[in-house]
C-alpha cells in the first residue's frame, strides 16, 4: 500500500501503459481518475478496478478539458497528489520531409502542449499544499532516437528537458517532477512505431533490446509507483529508463 490514500490522475489511462499504471496505483491504495479520449476504454479500466477508480473523457490538448479533468478528480476523490501525463501519439515511420504538417501538429499538441496545459493547472494547487508529484511519459526515443521517427523523437526529448527544468523550479515548493523512458511496448502504439506489425519487424525491434522483450504495462506501472511514492522523496528530475538495456 505504498500509495495509500493518494489521489492520482492518469491521462491515456484507457489502454497500454496508462492502464498498467492505473491498475498498479489502485492495487497500492491510490484513488485514480482514468482519463482518456476514448471514454469506453476509460470506463472499461475503471470498472475493472472497482470503486477507487473512475473514468473521465478528455482531449488533453484542449485547455478546457485539462482544467475539467483535474477538477473532476478532486471533486470525486479529494485534493490531487499525483499527475501522470501519459497520453501520447506518434507518426508513422518515414522520411522527415514526408511527415505532414497535420501529423506534426498532432505530435506537438498531445505529446507536448498537453503536459504544459495540465501542469499549468496543477502547479498552483500543489504549491498551496507544498506537495505533489508530476510524472511525464517520455521515451527511449528522446535519448537514443530511431531513424524515420524524427518528430516523435524530438517531442520526447522535449518531455525529458521539460521534466528536468520543472524539477529544478518546483523542488523548493515540495513538488517533484519525474519521467519514464519506456522502450517500445505491447500497447496500441506499437504498430505505429514499427509501421507494420509483422514477425520480421518485431524481430528487428527486439534485436535492439538486450533483455529480449518489449516493455509491458506492468513494467511502467511498477516504475511509476516507486517514483510517485514517498520512497522516492529524494528523487526528482530523473528520466528513468524502463527499456531492457536498449539505451546502454
Amino acid at each position: 500500500m505504498r500509495l495509500k490514500d493518494k489521489v492520482a490522475l492518469v491521462t491515456g489511462g484507457g489502454s497500454g501503459f496508462g492502464e498498467g499504471i492505473c491498475a498498479k496505483f489502485v492495487a497500492e491504495g491510490a484513488k485514480v481518475l482514468v482519463v482518456d479520449r476514448n471514454l469506453e476504454g476509460a470506463q472499461r479500466v475503471a470498472a475493472a478496478l472497482g470503486p477507487h477508480a473512475a473514468a473521465h473523457p478528455a482531449d488533453v490538448s484542449r485547455k478546457d478539458d485539462a482544467l475539467a479533468m483535474i477538477d473532476a478528480a478532486e471533486a470525486r476523490f479529494g485534493p490531487l497528489d499525483i499527475l501522470i501525463n501519459n497520453a501520447g501519439v506518434s507518426h508513422l515511420p518515414g522520411p522527415t520531409e514526408d511527415v505532414s504538417e497535420d501529423d506534426f501538429d498532432r505530435i506537438v499538441a498531445v505529446n507536448m502542449k498537453a503536459i504544459y496545459l495540465a501542469t499549468r493547472v496543477v502547479v498552483p494547487r500543489f504549491k498551496s499544499r507544498k506537495r505533489g508529484v508530476i510524472l511525464n511519459m517520455a521515451s527511449t526515443a528522446g535519448v537514443s532516437p530511431r531513424p524515420r521517427l524524427s518528430w516523435y523523437n524530438a517531442s520526447k526529448g522535449w518531455v525529458i528537458t521539460a521534466t528536468r527544468a520543472l524539477a529544478v523550479e518546483l523542488a523548493p515548493f515540495g513538488i517533484r517532477v519525474v519521467a519514464l523512458n519506456p522502450v517500445a511496448g505491447e500497447t496500441p502504439l506499437l504498430k505505429t512505431f514499427m509501421g507494420e506489425d509483422t514477425p520480421e519487424m518485431r524481430a528487428k525491434f527486439l534485436s535492439t533490446i538486450p533483455i529480449g522483450r518489449f516493455s509491458r504495462p506492468d513494467d511502467l506501472g511498477n516504475a511509476a509507483c516507486f517514483l510517485c511514492s514517498d520512497e522516492a522523496s529524494m528523487i526528482t528530475g530523473v528520466a528513468m529508463e524502463v527499456d531492457g538495456g536498449r539505451c546502454i
